[in-house]
């Protein structure tokens, strides 16, 4: 095989690992460790904020003619609110269903919400693969409602929300001609320059006293594996790979997701979850490879 497309294959690979493993690090911290949801916001935003601060420099005349009000808006949707949904999900839901539900819904929505945003309309092969891949979301997320996690209703429906979010705000990104790397780093400064002085007077003491190794997990988790090590592996995945091969390996999100919430935190994967997951996963793959889009 080509050694570019073996080198792109390593890249997005490692980029699905980190997503997957997003609320696998962050339901412990949430769920006995201490932690606040505004902290991870903070370990987040912070750090990234500092690494990515270069690349919003060099772009400063492209991100200038997008002008700070649609910047804005972009951070509502991609940045701290979305980032905040998700993380607030994992008080309630396990990380198998964080881990699924939110990157599973984000095509779906966007499929959607692509509709009135940009006139596009799903051809008739995606609408049906869509239909099978909404289909595996409600199957992942029934125990939330009779099965091993009873209450965990309320945080798949932040979980929908999330990806709804998400998904407004790729759709943004297309609308309004947006390079995505540039405006990641525009949105990840103003989400750090939000939620930093919230969190500083507020909980900065307080997260002081926690234990050295859970802080140092989610500092390197939220702030530079997830705030910039996976933007820069998405974004080389696609210069080598082109955008709709790389865009099959967010196929293994979910997948890896449920993997790791098994083996590291021990949640039992229902054979439920286990079908839906594989018919999502099929239905996103599908959806990739072999349908389009027509536009009205």
């Amino acid at each position: 095989m080509n050694p570019r497309i073996l080198l792109g294959l390593a890249f997005g690979i490692a980029c699905s690992i980190i997503w997957g493993g997003h609320a696998v690090v962050a339901r412990p911290a949430l769920a006995g460790q201490g932690f606040h949801p505004l902290d991870l916001a903070a370990f987040r935003y912070g750090p990234a904020a500092l690494l990515l601060a270069p690349l919003a420099w060099r772009a400063r005349a492209a991100l200038s003619r997008i002008g700070l009000g649609r910047l804005l808006v972009l951070a509502c949707f991609g940045g701290a609110p979305n980032l905040l949904l998700f993380v607030c999900a994992l008080l309630y839901a396990p990380a198998s269903h964080g881990g699924t539900i939110a990157p599973m819904i984000m095509p779906v929505a966007g499929a959607l919400l692509a509709i009135p945003m940009i006139g596009e309309w799903p051809s008739r092969g995606r609408a049906i693969t869509l239909a099978v891949m909404g289909a595996g979301v409600l199957m992942i997320g029934w125990d939330g409602v009779t099965g091993t996690y009873p209450g965990a209703w309320r945080g798949d429906i932040l979980l929908v929300l999330a990806g709804t979010t998400w998904s407004i705000f790729t759709l943004l990104l297309r609308r309004w001609q947006v390079p995505a790397i540039p405006a990641t780093a525009a949105v990840t400064m103003i989400s750090a320059a939000a939620v930093l002085p919230v969190w500083l007077p507020w909980r900065g003491a307080a997260v002081l006293d926690l234990p050295a190794g859970p802080l140092l997990v989610q500092f390197l988790a939220q702030g530079i594996a997830l705030g910039a090590l996976a933007m820069f592996l998405y974004a080389r995945s696609v210069e080598l790979l082109g955008p709709t091969r790389a865009a099959t390996l967010s196929i293994m999100v979910p997948v890896t997701a449920l993997l790791l919430a098994g083996l590291l935190l021990g949640e039992p994967i229902s054979l439920l979850q286990a079908l839906g997951a594989s018919l999502a996963a099929g239905g996103m793959l599908a959806a990739v490879l072999f349908t389009g889009r027509k536009t009205a």
